[in-house]
């Protein structure tokens, strides 16, 4: 998307392809606004984006009607003499087809300003000192000095930078780092090493966690991004770093904090006999988070995650359930979806597979979703 630097303009320009989106009207919404906005400070890019809906069949000629009707309105009624535009003119280049804008700056620097500075001959004429014309030059006080100084230290705000910029990475991180999904992520990994130490489960606990592990991502990803769980959603997807970007950023945050926390407690607890590792839940949580990312692309994220989260409970949690809730039976319900190269394959094939449908949707996320 367009970035612009404070006095130095913006840094890219938009090009055929995303003029000819735009045009069509299949670019994204965040793409459109941001083209929207850069034209209006970029000749040379209004000019493409101009003519590439003058290349639509269904909007040129329509266009090329519009503005007919107007030159021909306003040749007959007349306009002032000092707001007169000649059409053929090198600072309305482009004829008929319409204006070239690489030349309005050029254009606008002719013009004449309506307040004019008047020249030292005519202000020696009037008696008119010169010096009533310089711009003051006094310097301002020390104690503004000392208020700018503070500001771009500590920010607008008055808060450090390092503070300022830790809050915004956190909030970047999502809503689900910042409310209950944590807290219950702690209290999971907490309760584990709990009932196993202190309770005295030992090693029952580790089925227990490794089949609510895959889960616990999806969780995170559904409280992470969306209109039930973001106050500002509409504002961030209607900005570049919306849509599937910043989804994934927030999922990655959830994965780089779940991921890790779930994993040490697992090696933690007690090795059970004939179980699987620590690492075994890895490959299925993340083909678990992929499908939930992907379904939501239909149907939004809470849905998504609600309906895989919903499956793993139905086909894996209450099958290895059968035997019982605990202990070697569960274990021994749960090794065949965690245990082995062919299931571990298996996972991750899921996983790419749902990466692929998901890369094939990302457009999907430039919308809002709907209620």
């Amino acid at each position: 998307m367009s970035r612009e630097r404070p006095g130095r303009g913006p840094t890219w320009h938009v090009d055929a392809e995303l003029a000819a989106r735009y045009a069509a009207g299949t670019a994204a919404e965040s793409d459109a606004w941001s083209v929207e906005k850069h034209i209006e400070a970029c000749g040379t890019c209004a000019a493409l984006v101009s003519s590439a809906a003058r290349a639509v069949p269904e909007t040129g000629p329509l266009l090329a009607g519009i503005r007919a009707a107007v030159l021909e309105r306003v040749a007959a009624e007349g306009l002032p003499e000092r707001a007169a535009v000649n059409v053929n003119s090198p600072a309305y280049a482009g004829g008929p087809e319409g204006p070239t804008y690489g030349n309005a700056g050029a254009a606008a620097s002719t013009t004449a300003s309506p307040r004019t500075t008047a020249s030292p001959a005519a202000r020696a004429s009037t008696g008119e000192s010169p010096a009533a014309h310089a711009a003051p030059t006094t310097n301002p006080p020390a104690d503004a000095r000392t208020s700018a100084t503070h500001t771009t230290a500590a920010g607008a705000t008055g808060v450090s930078p390092r503070l300022s910029r830790a809050a915004r990475v956190l909030w970047a991180a999502g809503p689900a780092l910042r409310g209950a999904w944590a807290v219950a992520l702690g209290v999971v990994v907490l309760g584990a090493l709990g009932l196993s130490y202190g309770a005295g489960l030992g090693a029952s606990v580790r089925p227990l966690l490794l089949v609510t592990a895959p889960v616990l991502p999806l969780a995170g990803v559904a409280l992470s991004y969306g209109r039930h769980a973001d106050p500002l959603y509409e504002v961030v997807t209607s900005t570049p770093s919306g849509g599937l970007r910043l989804l994934l950023v927030r999922a990655a945050a959830v994965l780089g904090v779940s991921v890790p926390a779930l994993t040490l407690a697992g090696a933690a607890l007690p090795p059970a006999a004939g179980g699987p590792g620590a690492a075994a839940w890895l490959l299925p949580g993340l083909a678990l988070t992929l499908a939930a990312l992907a379904l939501g692309s239909f149907v939004g994220s809470r849905r998504g995650a609600a309906a895989v989260g919903g499956a793993w409970a139905l086909f894996v949690v209450a099958p290895a359930t059968v035997g019982g809730p605990a202990g070697a039976a569960l274990m021994a319900g749960a090794a065949p979806y965690f245990s082995g190269p062919a299931v571990q394959s298996g996972w991750a094939a899921g996983a790419l597979a749902c990466a692929l449908l998901l890369a094939a949707r990302r457009r999907s996320f430039d919308h809002l979703e709907t209620p």
